[in-house]
């Protein structure tokens, strides 16, 4: 059996797709919109307990269609399966857009425009899935989330609310000149906390003791992307632990424009 995500035939979700924001919307100065919108992770079936904030979508996203499916998501993935969350959750973007450039985030953090549309997002899923807890992941997901709290939907909810730091926190604090080791103990000790304050309030899918993070990422903090997640046909490495997709070229434009796709050697079923 090949589990698969279906897709947004289903309302509200297909007026969403549908109505979806433009260049008009999404500057392309800042955002790569020629690779179009990517509109989610996860459950749109009602079975959604954790809803997900994150960033905006990365090269691999771009390809599957689907978003939290790279280092960060397979990092989150991991977090959440501590929890005992291994299906009920929805993930959506504070950007449907790849941002061009982090200051094009930043400039657009309180866009109006941007927010209305990320609002009916918020708005569907709180008003059509069981939601106890909403977790954002870095900066813009929390400027994203305080403010829908500030619209009538985003009021009346009362369930829990966490951010923690982005996923791939090292990585970035790291090339700005930052010890690796002291920012991967960073974005763990914040993610101990959170685990902490969660475990226990949110349902799990599967019971299991809480086991928070050691020093540093194992491969036994890591979790795979689950099939169900992705459109129809998806092969599983596309779902593993190692990169295959990254953008190239020897220009800005070039590379904006290029994204190399590349089967890990060891999920090659050739010689």
């Amino acid at each position: 059996m090949h589990p698969f995500d279906p897709g947004y035939a289903q309302e509200p979700y297909a007026s969403l797709v549908r109505d979806y924001p433009g260049p008009e919307i999404y500057p392309a100065t800042d955002f790569r919109v020629e690779w179009g919108p990517i509109f989610h992770r996860g459950r749109l079936d009602g079975t959604a307990r954790v809803l997900v904030l994150g960033q905006d979508p990365a090269a691999h996203e771009a390809v599957t269609r689907r978003i939290l499916v790279g280092t960060a998501g397979r990092r989150f993935q991991g977090f959440l399966a501590k929890l005992g969350i291994d299906t009920s959750y929805v993930m959506v973007n504070t950007y449907v857009y790849s941002v061009f450039g982090q200051g094009g985030g930043n400039a657009h953090a309180k866009d109006e425009h941007i927010a209305a549309y990320r609002h009916g997002w918020l708005d569907a899923i709180v008003a059509h899935q069981p939601i106890e807890a909403v977790i954002a992941l870095g900066g813009l997901a929390d400027t994203a989330y305080k403010t829908w709290r500030k619209t009538p939907s985003g009021a009346a909810f009362d369930g829990a609310y966490q951010h923690i730091l982005h996923p791939t926190f090292p990585d970035s604090a790291a090339a700005s000149g930052t010890d690796p080791a002291e920012a991967m103990t960073r974005l763990l000790t914040n993610w101990n906390e959170a685990l902490n304050a969660l475990h226990g309030t949110v349902t799990p899918d599967t019971n299991r003791p809480l086991a928070l993070y050691g020093s540093t990422l194992t491969p036994a903090d890591l979790a795979t992307i689950p099939s169900a997640d992705l459109p129809p046909g998806l092969p599983a490495w596309m779902r593993s632990d190692e990169p295959w997709a990254s953008r190239q070229g020897a220009t800005p434009a070039e590379k904006r424009a290029t994204i190399m796709v590349q089967i890990p050697p060891d999920q090659r079923p050739f010689t």
